[in-house]
């Protein structure tokens, strides 16, 4: 082969490693902008089971949803409640659970989203089937997110591990009790 070849290869193989290089940053840029999110959001408050009574996420489950164990709180028309981890919280709508948001495809965000309908979801407060967002999502506050901020959320999700863990579904207010006479 001779030199010029050699210096041509050289140099298109320099510039793919730069080229890969720099779509790896900002794609880690993208991810901790997405990680920052989450966090001034505090969406770890609901949607992570937590460590204790200070509310310490557990790390080994971030943003799994609320765990089987976890107590749903009591139902009143009148008052909103939340169970002891805010896992899972009831008041006039019924009775709402943290979402799975990790990526696992049976029984997290995979499982009925993509990055689109993500998107769609955050600005309509409807899920991909049509039901709405249950309280406390605060969807509203999401939904002025840029495009760019609400891809960088998806992009972190699919960065933490897949943990299966299935979430109820939200239940609808009971209906009140007839007045007594």
């Amino acid at each position: 082969m001779n030199k010029g070849i050699r210096t041509s290869m050289l140099g298109v193989g320099m510039l793919l490693a730069a080229a890969t290089a720099m779509a790896q940053s900002a794609a880690a840029a993208k991810i901790a902008r997405g990680k920052y999110l989450m966090t001034i959001g505090a969406c770890n408050d609901c949607h992570s089971p937590k460590l204790d009574p200070q509310q310490h996420p557990d790390p080994k489950r971030p943003f799994s949803g609320r765990p089987q164990t976890t107590q749903a709180p009591s139902q009143t028309t009148t008052e909103i409640h939340a169970s002891l981890d805010l896992t899972a919280w009831a008041g006039p709508w019924g009775v709402s659970y943290g979402a799975n948001l990790s990526p696992d495809p049976e029984t997290g965000l995979k499982k009925r989203y993509t990055e689109a309908s993500f998107i769609k979801t955050l600005r309509t407060g409807k899920k991909p089937e049509g039901e709405d967002l249950q309280p406390p999502m605060p969807w509203e506050l999401y939904k002025v997110f840029s495009d760019d901020d609400i891809k960088a959320i998806w992009a972190y999700l699919q960065s933490i591990p897949a943990i299966k863990n299935n979430v109820k579904s939200a239940a609808p207010a009971k209906p009140a009790a007839p007045a007594k006479k």
